[in-house]
């Protein structure tokens, strides 16, 4: 093809996902053609406007080994454009250290975020071969800085270096009483995981004496360089398997759904985990859940972890004492990184390991299931692949803003990581899609017809028996239900006009790839507002993360608080899944002398790859209003069941929810039955927990088999 031809593919590609993709092609082109001339090529496109030509430059440029090009990748850290730095952070460890390029990648280690956590990784790649170099580097770069966040990221850094001179540094600022706790906490951690060198546990035994984090951290440090035994693996008895989602404070109760980004995946991995090990027929003896949670919790849960065999457990993950949102978590990978791997080996034999999302949780996850050979399950869908997809065709994203758009979403990164999960995995499983196919060919450039064998379509599902018990509650006398009055008493709360109007709902996060904020200025901008009221479910209202507050900050611009018991705005906050199941049935029938029946359920989200919210509101028999794409577009019959549209476009979504509201008015006849069914049919928790179940047990087999020819080899 050649690197110009491959770089005016990359500019004209119709779009910005489309462009990403053929990124691949310019690096391979670049890599098999080295030279001035391709240099040329890319210092092209490094100059020009089109952030995502410049940044597939910057990733070609790491595929050329010659001196001049990887002088120019290492003169790209002190480009004026912060993406292009952060770019090269990243592309820089796919090739030899470079000792000039060392000062610069520390520097962004100290300045943190997510272009720290890329030059981390990149200095980490390189300690293997740099361990020296890069341990002086960073000890000599401690004794200019002050600021303790800073000190404690060096300090991180500097444990990922092995030579006994890290060692001796690490053991000095964990005892040294002057420095800042968290930069004592990052030595302390580092220390834990040098199992076998000398001299280690008398400072840590000493730091349990006190208290605090410190001290709980120190407890943590002991137990990783407690010697675990071998796994004999044995699955007679059944597989245990692992799941996690660290964004989220996962319990059986569910009692923080909605809140942060405790979203749908928290709901689901409580009640899967729960569905396959009573189900005898998956083959699954134990579940281990991880989230994240406070340090004492973390040691806790490692005696439950050690002894019970059977059954879902939880462990925690400790990151930080508050919780940071997903998209700010990134710098937390080795932190991330050390808890999973505790938790793992505390289980004894882990016979596989499920991941679903593309963050930090599952980057850090696959790097413990390499190191301890355990086969991993990845879930894998078009995120971020649909959301750029959507914006890019709404106009929010264009090639001249990406890069800075990058700087907060992460697109790119992402997106790769998705690839690279998918490339390495056992198996992965897929979502059902109208063009599923297609969309995983030309959105993640994977081709689910090659090795077929290798690929899962498998929905997800809800519990129904939930479902089922709050639409009888609300069906039959709803007044005698605590959790309803709580609903009524916000709707008798609204200016007296309004308690004639059905009610528009939705559950999820406050996020805005979930669509909140456009929700409310779609019903708020309209006729809209004169026809229902607005009931929003989730979201923490009294501690909102960054992403909350910026969705909170769009919705008082649309209503002011002040003004929302007249224009008919209810936001409930996060409730716990029964309840929030509760009040959707609850919408659905109405509420004498509150309310109107012929509620509608809308999900207005940039992208929803399945939609667990969804469902269970279809389920409960209620109208809905869902995106044309992905997972809803398979289930919910436009017209009938509910009205498809492109949520992205706030005058369609409106359009849509008042087809909608005029559908709902009407006689249900066996439209709620129908919804009903399909949910009960298809997609209950239950039939996920047996789809997957042989999806484990042929994962689990394969390794065996590959176990025992490899040891036959050798």
């Amino acid at each position: 093809m050649g690197v110009q031809t491959a770089l005016d593919a990359v500019r004209q590609a119709p779009g910005i996902i489309d462009a990403m993709r053929l990124a691949d092609d310019l690096a391979f082109e670049a890599g098999r053609d080295p030279g001035v001339r391709t240099l040329r090529v890319l210092g092209s496109a490094l100059a020009s406007d089109d952030q995502v030509a410049a940044i597939a430059a910057v990733h070609a440029l790491a595929e050329i080994f010659d001196e001049q090009a990887a002088r120019l990748l290492v003169g790209l850290l002190s480009d004026d454009r912060a993406t292009i730095r952060e770019h090269a952070a990243w592309a820089l460890g796919s090739g030899l250290p470079r000792p000039d390029a060392m000062s610069r990648l520390i520097g962004l280690v100290a300045a943190g975020g997510f272009t720290g956590m890329l030059a981390q990784r990149t200095l980490e790649q390189w300690s293997t071969m740099s361990a020296e170099t890069l341990a002086v580097s960073l000890e000599a770069a401690l004794l200019g800085i002050d600021d303790p966040a800073s000190r404690a990221r060096l300090v991180e850094t500097l444990g990922l270096v092995r030579p006994t001179v890290a060692t001796r540094a690490l053991l000095q600022i964990a005892a040294d009483a002057r420095e800042h706790d968290d930069v004592r906490i990052a030595a302390v951690s580092a220390l834990g995981q040098r199992r076998g060198v000398p001299g280690i546990i008398p400072p840590l035994e000493h730091l349990v004496g006190g208290d605090g984090r410190l001290a709980e951290v120190a407890r943590l440090a002991l137990v990783d360089l407690t010697e675990t035994p071998p796994v004999v693996r044995t699955t007679e008895d059944g597989l245990t398997v692992a799941q996690l989602f660290l964004h989220a404070d996962i319990d059986p109760t569910l009692s923080s759904a909605g809140a942060g980004d405790n979203g749908g995946i928290a709901t689901l991995l409580v009640r899967l985990g729960d569905a396959l090990v009573a189900d005898p027929t998956a083959g699954v003896r134990r579940v281990i859940t991880l989230s994240r949670g406070p340090v004492a919790q973390a040691a806790e849960d490692l005696l439950d972890i050690g002894s019970i065999t059977s059954g879902h457990v939880y462990g925690h993950v400790p990151l930080r004492p508050a919780p940071v949102p997903s998209a700010a978590a990134w710098p937390l990978r080795v932190t991330a990184r050390r808890g999973i791997r505790r938790i793992l080996r505390a289980a004894g034999q882990v016979d596989l390991l499920h991941l679903r999302m593309a963050d930090v949780g599952s980057l850090a996850a696959a790097d413990v299931a390499r190191e301890l050979g355990i086969p991993v399950v990845f879930t894998v869908a078009p995120d971020p692949h649909g959301v750029i997809q959507s914006m890019d065709r709404s106009g929010a994203l264009t090639r001249e803003r990406f890069g800075d758009v990058d700087l907060n979403e992460h697109f790119w990164f992402r997106a790769r990581l998705v690839q690279n999960l998918a490339s390495n995995a056992a198996h992965t499983v897929l979502f059902p899609r109208p063009q599923l196919q297609r969309d995983m060919k030309q959105l993640v450039g994977i081709d689910i017809t090659s090795h077929p064998e290798r690929h899962t379509i498998v929905a997800e599902g809800v519990d129904l028996d939930v479902v089922d018990r709050a639409v009888a509650t609300a069906r039959a006398r709803p007044e005698d239900s605590p959790e309803i009055t709580e609903l009524r008493a916000r709707v008798d709360a609204l200016a007296p006009e309004r308690r004639a109007l059905p009610i528009v709902v939705t559950v999820g996060r406050l996020h805005r790839v979930k669509g909140m904020a456009t929700l409310v200025e779609a019903w708020a901008g309209g006729p809209l507002r004169d026809r229902a009221n607005l009931l929003i479910i989730g979201g923490d209202l009294e501690h909102p993360s960054l992403d909350e507050r910026e969705q909170l900050n769009r919705i008082d611009a649309a209503v002011p608080p002040a003004a929302r018991a007249e224009a008919g705005l209810i936001l409930a906050g996060h409730q716990p899944n029964d309840i929030a199941a509760l009040w959707l049935a609850a919408v659905r029938f109405g509420m004498p002398g509150l309310t109107a029946s012929g509620g509608v359920y809308v999900c207005a989200s940039l992208k929803e790859e399945f939609g667990i919210a969804l469902l269970e509101a279809m389920a409960t028999g209620l109208m809905v209003v869902a995106p044309d794409g992905g997972g809803p577009a398979t289930y919910v019959e436009d017209g009938v069941t509910g009205v498809l549209t492109e949520t992205w476009d706030a005058s369609r979504l409106e359009a849509a929810i008042g087809t909608a509201l005029d559908a709902a008015a009407l006689p249900e006849g066996d439209r709620a039955d129908r919804s009903h069914e399909m949910v009960r049919s298809s997609f209950t928790i239950q039939a996920m927990a047996a789809a997957l179940g042989p999806v484990y047990q042929g994962v689990v087999a394969d390794e065996v088999e590959l176990i025992r020819a490899a040891g036959a080899a050798l």
